[in-house]
């Protein structure tokens, strides 16, 4: 998107070089990584970088505004409410497909958003490890926002995960985390933050108090890193000797109430010029817009596309079973952003928002993935290269 920074890059690159980055990436932690990293980040230009914060500046204020609690209490299904939910999200996730408006500029869309965590201490390592290996970079450059640089940003997810804890007596929360694709995150987690990651079937319970077993004694959990999918929870089932659903003694660092009240039920409500047009199927009535090829068809309850359906038709919507549950919404053009040897790539970003859990959190960072397949995953990229997990720089605002 820059075009002089990006010829020199690309003219730059080489496998070798490549290889270097990834064998880096794959020993730095005592996970390695188990998904596609892309063979470069992208660089947003300045317009494009100042869109990403307008755009993301319009929907968290409408998140922080009173009808939107109102709108999000409906948002939990039942029976799977948490207590102690806390008066504002520890993070957000906001994903932005980069497209391109009738003059030609960059205009981002809303794809998804999420009151919940995302690998924010991997993207540290991501950035770190282009700019180690890919000179190219400019010095300048940088994947944070707000004026953070490495060192601050870490400190702004310390106090958003840690609180007033120690980082003992807090527990990355994840279902078999040694088996998820995200693990890598974990390990940078655990190696940058001090916070061990702690399957749920390990956690002990002793009254309304959570414990985990180190060295042969019991560690007191005070405060919960949340990074369980609830849909994931339920699919598995896992044996576990507490519930989410109980009152505990415990803190947390992204509530569970939070992945659903913001979550892709929050899409319909949002009234915004970077927000593609999305209802419920329950609300659609007689009104099913002419133009179905334009839409996809997506669950409320699933993560990481489980269920989207990108060639929705009236038959299909007839025949879902609980509309209430299901959204539609408009399809975008991802514009082809990023130049490779084999041809361009289309981006998504993600910001990264985090806070201490006293007002809505703040930008702090961003990923990237890269496509040149029919949607962003594994299944629409093989054999492609120049895709995947990704980092964005920009110059500093």
């Amino acid at each position: 998107m820059i075009p002089a920074i990006r010829q020199r890059y690309n003219a730059a690159f080489t496998e070798a070089r490549y290889m270097a980055f990834m064998a880096e990436l794959n020993k730095s932690m005592y996970w390695p990584v188990d998904f596609r990293v892309a063979e470069s980040p992208l660089f947003l230009d300045a317009d494009t970088t100042q869109a990403l914060v307008a755009a993301s500046n319009d929907i968290v204020s409408q998140l922080a505004k009173p009808a939107f609690r109102a709108h999000a209490e409906t948002a939990i299904p039942a029976g799977l409410e948490v207590p102690k939910e806390t008066e504002w999200p520890h993070f957000l996730a906001v994903d932005f497909a980069l497209c391109r408006d009738a003059s030609g500029k960059v205009l981002p869309q809303l794809i998804e958003l999420q009151g919940f965590p995302t690998v924010a201490c991997w993207q540290a390592l991501l950035a770190a490890a282009y700019k180690r290996h890919f000179p190219e970079i400019p010095a300048d450059f940088t994947p944070y926002f707000g004026g953070l640089d490495e060192e601050h940003y870490l400190a702004d997810l310390r106090r958003a995960i840690l609180g007033n804890c120690l980082p003992e007596n807090v527990v990355l929360l994840e279902i078999t985390p040694g088996e998820q694709k995200t693990r890598v995150d974990f390990a940078c987690t655990h190696a940058m933050l001090g916070i061990k990651p702690l399957c749920v079937t390990k956690v002990i319970k002793r009254g309304k108090q959570l414990f985990y077993g180190s060295g042969g004694r019991e560690v007191r959990i005070e405060r919960i890193f949340n990074r369980v999918i609830f849909d994931e929870l339920l699919r598995k089932n896992p044996p576990m000797k507490f519930s989410f659903f109980e009152d505990l003694d415990v803190q947390w660092a992204g509530h569970p109430n939070w992945y659903f009240r913001i979550s892709k039920h929050t899409l319909p409500y949002l009234r915004s010029p970077y927000v593609p047009d999305c209802r419920f199927v329950s609300e659609l009535g007689g009104n099913i817009p002419a133009d179905l090829e334009n839409y996809v068809l997506k669950p409320l309850y699933s993560f990481a596309g489980l269920g989207v359906d990108i060639a929705p038709t009236r038959e299909k919507l007839a025949a879902v079973e609980k509309p209430g549950e299901w959204l539609l919404q408009r399809k975008v053009t991802y514009a082809p952003v990023m130049e490779t040897p084999d041809g361009p790539a289309k981006a998504e970003v993600r910001l990264i928002f985090a806070g201490d859990g006293t007002g809505m959190p703040a930008l702090v960072n961003q990923l990237v993935r890269l496509t040149k397949g029919a949607m962003h995953g594994v299944d629409f990229n093989k054999g492609r290269t120049w895709v995947g997990a990704s980092a964005g720089f920009h110059a500093p605002l």
